[in-house]
């Protein structure tokens, strides 16, 4: 039986993650700090671009 390729992915990054957060704490809450960021600045993004179609699309 073959392992899928995705299982194996998320596997490591669970691991990684647990590594990070047992031997570097403040790391850890440095790089879910940059994460919240990066979604918060995504999520941004697309409520502007949405607004900018619902006012037609017009620069």
């Amino acid at each position: 039986m073959a392992v899928n390729g995705k299982k194996i992915a998320v596997y490591l990054v669970v691991v990684f993650a647990l590594y990070v957060i047992i031997t570097d704490p403040a790391k850890a809450a440095d790089y879910v700090q940059v994460g919240f960021e990066g979604i918060s600045d995504a999520a941004q993004a697309v409520g502007e671009f949405m607004t900018w179609i619902a006012d037609g699309g017009d620069s």
